[in-house]
């Protein structure tokens, strides 16, 4: 949450960053979720697509700090994410946007289907 309040920070009105909810449970038939909700007023002149640009990619995709931890996940992997870890989400016509992390996908290229997942590596965490 922090990081993405210092992400949105970049391009929202001063003092306008807040976070709504924290680590709120939702629940669905087959999995729970907790959710934080951090709005942000945006600057003059600044659009939803500057927010998207300041927010990518996710920190809880990348971990902290955000710079080094990219340039760490370029070093390490092989090939390019492609939509994997990628936002998916639409623009609307009155600059409103919703967005969202995938963190699983399954794509198909020339016959061969790709899975890729993702998971939070913690300090408990074994390898």
């Amino acid at each position: 949450v922090d990081l993405l309040r210092n992400d949105i920070s970049r391009v929202c009105e001063d003092n306008s960053v807040r976070v709504d909810k924290l680590c709120e449970l939702e629940s669905f038939a087959n999995v729970h979720h907790l959710v934080s909700t951090v709005r942000g007023k945006l600057s003059a002149g600044k659009t939803s697509t500057d927010l998207l640009a300041a927010c990518f990619p996710g920190g809880s995709i990348t971990g902290a700090p955000k710079r080094r931890a990219m340039e760490i996940i370029a070093e390490l992997e092989p090939t390019a994410r492609g939509p994997y870890c990628g936002a998916i989400g639409y623009l609307g016509a009155d600059g409103s946007m919703d967005s969202a992390i995938a963190i699983r996908t399954m794509t198909v290229k020339d016959q061969r289907v790709t899975f890729q997942a993702g998971g939070g590596i913690v300090a408990d965490s074994e390898p």
